[in-house]
């Protein structure tokens, strides 16, 4: 008889597998942080040993979801910058509250969005900030998965004087966290509004020379077009494309104020699209065409955005407002149904992360899930798992989150840091940042 580390017993398994099978009374075998078996609880106790079994009763395990464009610091300013337009939410709010922060601050505001994250069944993002060195150091202390750079602009931060400081910065990232199973690194360009075409070509020529990932907002809002076309004489799309950095492996945050032709230039170079539709809609950026993206054949994956833009840092929040909010842009209750909503959170997520091992629970792949309380009102009765999932989970359900097999929040507690020594230092933050904002 095999051996395995867990035998991970449930009511009900999603698997995303290719064939999306839905397996009832079902357990897992993890083995190294992989899965080495799934099937029916019958069968794999009959095949496998292990050295712990862990029965969930009436739970629901699918597998983690992706966030895959945060600004995970960004929630110690949550709330701080509410009903703004985005220009002036940025430079009237947010970035003179940025220029205030300290590696700690970060570090404090990236270990409470791991921990909202990892109880909302999260297991894997990509961030952008500034001390992104403190950002992944938070997130080995919670455990989850991070792809993470400095950010990149024209003018100082409060981490880098110069964009120059700021890919060094994501150099020495890059040699720290070399050969790391659940940190990676990428080149992280702000925007086309922050940056020059000079800047852009250095982050490109990183990129290419590192062999990194490379991510950046891009086509937010029409403000942002006409700023791009002032300037460069280009629309944002076919400026980074003239750069460049379409030929780079990326990912771009929003791709809201986009043509159809420029869809077809972005799916011609297997660029993968980002949407954050509860930020986009808080700051009136607009509804990107997500819809005509999916027609095009392209990947779209969701992310929260920070949480000053969006206040909760739940992919659960963002599937079902994505399947609401593009039903009703398009005035078709069938244009983004709950699958679609839910492959974007989780298989497309994994196309955005660049690790083909997540996304998905069948053997060889990553042990990263996630596993819902059956017995919550909200999820009661259970006709349909994805539609439970998309339309009636909140995240709050979630009583498992595990990343490579190991269980990183089980029932109200983290098992890798003391979340109410957090609490009490997130609270003495307060007044400090209130004053930054001018609200005290």
């Amino acid at each position: 008889m095999p051996h395995c580390q867990i035998l991970l017993h449930a009511a009900r398994i999603v698997t995303q597998d290719a064939e999306r099978h839905v397996l009832d009374s079902a357990s897992m075998a993890i083995d190294h942080g992989l899965i080495s078996d799934i099937g029916t609880t019958d069968e794999m106790t009959r095949r496998w040993q292990a050295d712990t079994c862990l029965n969930l009763g009436k739970s629901l395990i699918l597998p983690g979801l992706i966030n895959a464009h945060t600004h995970v610091a960004m929630t110690i300013l949550r709330g701080l910058a509410d009903d703004m337009p985005l220009m002036d939410w940025l430079n009237k709010r947010i970035f003179p509250v940025e220029h205030h922060l300290t590696p700690r601050l970060v570090r404090l505001g990236s270990l409470l969005g791991f921990a909202e994250m990892l109880r909302t069944g999260t297991t894997a993002c990509t961030d952008m900030y500034i001390f992104e060195a403190d950002v992944l150091e938070a997130a080995a202390t919670a455990g989850l998965r991070c792809l993470a750079g400095e950010v990149v602009f024209a003018f100082p931060s409060a981490a880098c004087p110069t964009p120059t400081a700021a890919l060094e910065a994501t150099r020495d990232l890059v040699s720290r966290y070399r050969g790391h199973d659940r940190l990676r690194v990428a080149v992280m360009p702000h925007s086309v509004y922050t940056t020059t075409p000079q800047i852009l070509a250095a982050c490109r020529d990183l990129a290419a020379e590192l062999d990194l990932p490379l991510h950046i907002h891009l086509a937010e809002t029409p403000e942002e077009t006409r700023v791009c076309l002032k300037a460069h004489g280009r629309r944002p799309i076919d400026y980074c494309r003239n750069l460049g950095l379409l030929e780079l492996p990326c990912s771009l945050a929003h791709v809201v104020d986009v043509t159809e032709e420029e869809l077809a230039v972005l799916h011609s170079h297997n660029a993968v699209v980002v949407h954050n539709p509860s930020s986009n809609m808080k700051l009136a950026s607009g509804t990107a065409p997500v819809t005509s993206m999916l027609k095009h054949g392209m990947t779209v994956a969701l992310g929260t955005d920070g949480a000053a833009s969006n206040n909760r840092l739940s992919i659960f929040t963002e599937m079902r407002r994505a399947a609401l909010l593009h039903k009703l842009h398009t005035a078709n209750p069938v244009s983004l149904p709950a699958r679609t909503a839910f492959d974007m959170a989780t298989l497309a997520g994994a196309r955005a992360f660049g690790d083909p091992r997540l996304g998905s629970l069948a053997p060889g792949q990553a042990a990263d899930c996630v596993a819902l309380d059956l017995t919550e009102p909200n999820m009661q009765p259970l006709h349909n798992e994805i539609s439970q999932i998309v339309y009636s989970a909140t995240g709050m359900e979630t009583r498992l989150t595990m990343v490579a097999g190991e269980i990183l929040y089980q029932d109200g507690r983290f098992t890798r840091f003391d979340y109410p020594a957090l609490c009490e230092e997130i609270h003495d933050l307060q007044h400090f940042l209130r004053k930054t904002a001018g609200l005290a």
